[in-house]
């Protein structure tokens, strides 16, 4: 398999150092693509596939150095996700979310990032909105409740999860809800069975419950009040930036093997009365074209994007709302248009593609699925447009 654009990146410096992160990104998209089907039947990715993305160091490239990371670039993190979703988007959105949980080891207490991320095999999922109620007591929190969407979690040893800290006795605070972020043991979660969806079968994105879950303070945090003070360059990027980064990623990817999929269809199909193979209509030909035009384009507005922040993340200064919103920009217009080409080839791909067993149909699904994500939904043009055109916005979130 050829680079994710059809053009080398090896040799641009994008992978300096991480090139065996790059060969086991190729690997693990092979070995997703093989086991997409099964995986989707199941709504569970396959145990050798975990255990390949798991061994590769693929789901923890984010954690720090200071408990055995490798602590990778954006630009290095995004792209293995985005290979991965090459050859199975579930498969490259499970790396996606893994990845984006895994900088939390450096919004942790050095105790709690230990804990959770210490053995090189542990691997953590994560689902931040406020869902459930944590209580004050002796030594950390009580946490109940329930979320949902909770990707990968039937696969994952933790889960960082988003909660309500109730107020101590006295007079509401005027501020606003304090949030907070535990990591709990799934072994400590109830996971339900509720993953029955249109697309992203794999993910196995189950809603998860806590009943009176004791969580020690080590293993509280804050996603809200930025990186702690003096962090590294990796975790000044901007954490929910990253995250919608992380999911256009793997829908840029599973665009690409939309390409791949119709192009290998296109090669020996041939339309019914036809002598020619669909590749040699003239139709399939200009809209390849315009499907390859639109992709590369969306995917380099993407990737500058993300070295805008990354460089300006390696700043003393905090990184600038013009950035923060660009980001964000970029990632949704990526995912998008990542969804507007799979529909492209699922069309091209004519009868051929409107059965179960056939690849395209699963990439169309699964574009379809992940432009609902809240990180890149469609509103977010709205944000953006607010800042472009001089209107009040709250960043904080960006």
């Amino acid at each position: 398999m050829d680079d994710i654009d059809g053009v080398a990146e090896a040799a641009d410096g994008v992978w300096s150092g991480f090139e065996e992160l790059r060969h086991a990104a190729l690997r693990s998209s092979e070995l997703a693509g093989s086991l997409a089907g099964a995986g989707e039947e199941r709504r569970a990715l396959d145990a050798a596939l975990v255990h390949e993305l798991a061994g590769a160091g693929l789901l923890r490239t984010g954690v720090s150095r200071s408990v055995g990371g490798i602590q990778a670039p954006p630009s290095v993190m995004l792209r293995a996700a985005e290979s991965v979703a090459r050859g199975d988007a579930s498969a490259g959105w499970f790396v996606a979310i893994a990845m984006t949980s895994s900088l939390l080891s450096a919004y942790l207490p050095p105790e709690g990032a230990g804990e959770v991320f210490g053995d090189p095999r542990s691997t953590a999922v994560g689902v931040w909105s406020p869902t459930a109620r944590a209580r004050t007591v002796d030594g950390g929190v009580v946490v109940s409740g329930r979320w949902t969407f909770c990707s990968g979690v039937s696969h994952a040893d933790w889960l960082f999860a988003g909660c309500v800290l109730e107020a101590a006795d006295g007079p509401p605070e005027t501020a606003g809800p304090d949030l907070r972020v535990v990591a709990v043991p799934t072994s400590q979660l109830g996971v339900l069975d509720t993953w029955n969806t249109i697309g992203m079968r794999g993910t196995g994105s189950h809603d998860c419950e806590a009943d009176e879950v004791f969580v020690p303070g080590h293993r509280v945090l804050s996603v809200v009040e930025g990186p702690p003070a003096g962090a590294e360059a990796l975790y000044r990027f901007p954490l929910f930036g990253f995250f919608a980064a992380a999911v256009a990623a793997a829908a840029l990817g599973n665009a690409r093997g939309a390409m791949d999929d119709l192009k290998a269809l296109a090669a020996v199909k041939k339309p019914f009365g036809s002598g020619r193979s669909l590749a040699e209509r003239t139709r399939t030909q200009a809209a390849v074209a315009q499907a390859e035009a639109s992709l590369r384009a969306a995917r380099l507005l993407f990737h500058r994007s993300v070295d805008d922040a990354w460089r300006a993340a390696r700043e003393d200064a905090p990184v600038p709302d013009a950035v923060r919103v660009g980001l964000r920009l970029a990632a949704a217009h990526a995912a998008r248009t990542a969804a507007e080409v799979t529909a492209s080839m699922y069309e091209l791909g004519g009868g051929s593609a409107i059965y179960d067993m056939s690849p395209l149909q699963r990439r169309f699904r699964d574009a379809h699925t992940m432009t609902a994500h809240a990180q890149i939904k469609s509103a977010l043009y709205e944000v953006a447009g607010k800042f472009l055109l001089g209107l009040p916005l709250r960043t904080g979130l960006l």
